[in-house]
């Protein structure tokens, strides 16, 4: 009787044992395969859509030569319990990443990071066609941005992205910028809102990229408005010609500043009426944190800089040295 229990029970511990000792050489043996190198020699991107499971994203990656063993390699996802845990996107798997590297990157969502770089002084039309240019990014943009509302800066975005969120994101943080360098603004400063101050720093922004002029021009423009003065800023009438469409591709002519737009600072008093491009931060904190001056002219030393003056016999002196350095030029 005793012979008739004891038979089956360590018949089924054999079994038992055996399917432990299966068990632990498939771990030992996934783990392993994991963590070695894959086949890819090279970089290599691919976009993984919303909605495919485990068996579809393992078949992509070892279509694409990322990996080598679709099954072992969801074999590894079970085993680490990541098999729900894959996020969807457009991945760049180095040359020769593991499979362990793979899911980490994919459960991480690790994905590509586009960037769009909008520069200081890009006009809003300018800011639009980079955006319709930019690769991955989709929607339309049918309306062009207020100009002077979006921020110059770098921004991430992932493929698949929204040209109108990245849009919003834009003018959300000039909102921000703005507001935030209002409040800390120097109280001397002659300007009635914010949106002055976004306007001239417009014109500073397109009259130099030279960062310490920056001030000093703002202080001079502030000065020529306390006295009455027109700004004469040829910026101004470059974009009463184009309309913030593009660069004029030539030099202005006596013409040109004779154009009647309430945008031309020649023809006109005070500020234009909205700014000629989208100033950065620079430009706006020098306006509302500018030198202390006595200039009310500038123009250009030829040398990247500019030469100012307190009066119009010492600026007409300085407006003929760099005429003078632009007849050499030619010459050369």
């Amino acid at each position: 009787m005793r012979r008739a229990v004891l038979w089956p029970l360590t018949g089924l511990a054999v079994v038992f044992g055996l399917a432990v000792v299966l068990a632990i050489a498939g771990w030992l043996y996934v783990h392993g395969r994991y963590d070695t190198p894959g086949p890819a020699r090279e970089e290599l991107t691919l976009v993984l859509p919303q909605g495919e499971g485990a068996f579809d994203i393992a078949d992509r990656l070892a279509e694409a030569g990322v990996i080598d063993d679709p099954v072992l390699f969801v074999a590894g996802l079970w085993l680490e319990n990541r098999e729900h845990a894959l996020q969807a996107g457009e991945y760049a798997f180095e040359a020769l990443i593991t499979p362990r590297g793979v899911m980490e990157k994919l459960v991480a969502g690790d994905t590509v990071v586009r960037r769009l770089t909008v520069a200081e002084g890009m006009t809003s039309a300018e800011v639009v066609a980079a955006l319709r240019a930019a690769p991955g990014l989709e929607g339309e943009v049918t309306t062009v941005p207020a100009e002077g509302s979006l921020l110059p800066e770098t921004y991430h975005y992932g493929l698949g992205d929204s040209r109108a969120d990245l849009i919003e994101r834009m003018q959300a943080d000039m909102a921000r910028l703005v507001d935030e360098l209002w409040q800390g603004r120097d109280p001397a400063v002659g300007l009635d809102d914010a949106q002055q101050a976004v306007v001239l720093a417009s014109v500073v922004e397109k009259e130099t990229a030279a960062a310490e002029e920056r001030p000093v021009i703002a202080g001079v423009f502030l000065n020529r408005l306390g006295q009455g003065m027109r700004l004469q800023s040829d910026p101004t009438v470059i974009y009463a010609l184009t309309g913030g469409a593009g660069p004029l591709g030539r030099a202005l002519t006596r013409t040109d500043l004779r154009t009647d737009s309430p945008y031309n600072t020649y023809r006109k008093g005070g500020l234009p009426p909205g700014p000629i491009a989208n100033p950065g931060r620079a430009s706006l904190a020098a306006v509302l944190h500018p030198a202390e001056t006595t200039a009310l002219y500038f123009v250009a030393d030829g040398s990247g800089g500019h030469a100012f003056a307190e009066t119009l016999d010492e600026h007409n002196r300085n407006v003929a040295r760099w005429r003078a350095r632009q007849a050499e030029r030619e010459r050369e």
